[in-house]
Formats: structure tokens, C-alpha cells, sequence
């Protein structure tokens, strides 16, 4: 199994949902595209990404949404160098269609109440539900490391809430752990590292707003 060096997980850059919720009610979500600030965070990042990556190849998977290929296309990544995938399962969470910003905050006050894994906006998806299509997709890129000549290097372009629940799944945190850390914000990426003992690390830790509130002990 010729397992990755690098996983490299980026949130998008700033879209226009980020800086004015009441487009929601006007667009889809899946079209909101980068604001001018969001692609000069894309950019910056491409930067560092070439700088690491080098002469390396890079396996890709991007979420369908244009505000993620618009980061991707940003990256300025060499093409000989890359290997794009469009990934579904790497989607934003679903907090329904034509979204009524009045209704959206309402449920984000339930949801803050009643806990962000578990809670299902109406007619949208709940954190456990993106942590299964998460989990699906995990399976998939294992299976793809069996290649004898899979990339050193693989580079997921997704949302915030997705790279959490990838590193959760992953690390086997728990649901309390999960629920104390924050999304990263826009352009930041994560990393796990491959070690010489054959187990991968995560490069720098999510940001803590509370400690874990578990249930019972685990491990």
C-alpha cells in the first residue's frame, strides 16, 4: 500500500455567504463564488502549497461548489503535477434549499442548544449525517492507496465543517471532542504527516472554544 506522505485538507477561501448570510435567500449555496478578499487567501495559500509540494505529484479532491474550484484554479497548481477528482461526499453541510435567514438563525440557536453533531436543520443534513458521507469517502481514498504508484501527496479542497469531521473520523475523536473545537477560517489548511513509526499526526491542532463535555470515558 503506497500510503500518501501528506494529506492536506483546505477550507475555502471567503465567499460571498461568508461576509452577507442574506444571499442565501437569493442564490444557491453551491454558486456562491470567492469574494476578491476570499481570493487573495486562496492565492496566498497556493503559494505555500507549491512551496511544499514541490516537484511532487498531488492527488486532488475538490467539493462540487464553485466557491472551492474557484480556490483549486487559485492554487495555480502545474497540471502535469495534479490529478483532480470532483468529490460529492466533500460537500457543505445541507442547511436546505432557498434558505430564509430569519428561519437559518433560529435553527442555528436550536442548534447551539441541542448540540451541532446531532442536530438536522429542516430539510438539511445534521453534523452526524456529513460525518457518514465523510466516513464513505474515507473508505474510498484507502482503497485508492493500494495503487503502487499513488501520489505522495493528496490535497482535499472542502468546507470547514467537512475538515473537521475528516480529522474526527480519522483520529477517532469523539462526538465531545468534535464539539469543542472550531472550524478553521478561510484559506487554512491542516495537515497529517506520515511518521516514521507508519501513523499520521495532525500538524497543528483545530482551535479550542470550550473543553469536551463527554458522556463517559472512551479510549
Amino acid at each position: 500500500m503506497a500510503r500518501p506522505r501528506r494529506i492536506v485538507l483546505v477550507r475555502h477561501g471567503e465567499s460571498t455567504g461568508n461576509i452577507d448570510d442574506t444571499v442565501y435567500e437569493r442564490e444557491p449555496d453551491h454558486a456562491l463564488g470567492l469574494t476578491e478578499r476570499g481570493r487573495r487567501q486562496a492565492e496566498e495559500t497556493g503559494g505555500r502549497l507549491r512551496e511544499l509540494f514541490g516537484r511532487e505529484r498531488v492527488s486532488v479532491y475538490v467539493s462540487p461548489y464553485r466557491r472551492t474550484h474557484e480556490t483549486l484554479r487559485a492554487f495555480r497548481l502545474d497540471p502535469e503535477l495534479i490529478r483532480v477528482r470532483e468529490e460529492p461526499r466533500l460537500r457543505e453541510q445541507d442547511w436546505g434549499n432557498w434558505q430564509d435567514c430569519d428561519d437559518v438563525r433560529l435553527q442555528k440557536a436550536y442548534r447551539d442548544a441541542y448540540g451541532h453533531f446531532f442536530y438536522r436543520f429542516a430539510q438539511g443534513e445534521s453534523g452526524a449525517d456529513v460525518y457518514d458521507r465523510v466516513g464513505g469517502f474515507l473508505e474510498s481514498l484507502f482503497r485508492s492507496f493500494e495503487a503502487p504508484d499513488h501520489p505522495p501527496n493528496v490535497l482535499l479542497v472542502t468546507h470547514g465543517l467537512a475538515m473537521r469531521l475528516f480529522c474526527m473520523r480519522w483520529f477517532h475523536w469523539t462526538v465531545a471532542e468534535f464539539e469543542s473545537l472550531s472550524n478553521p477560517g478561510n484559506g487554512e489548511t491542516r495537515m497529517l504527516v506520515l511518521g516514521d513509526d507508519g501513523k499520521y499526526t495532525l500538524d497543528r491542532p483545530f482551535e479550542r472554544w470550550r473543553d469536551p463535555e463527554p458522556y463517559g470515558i472512551t479510549g
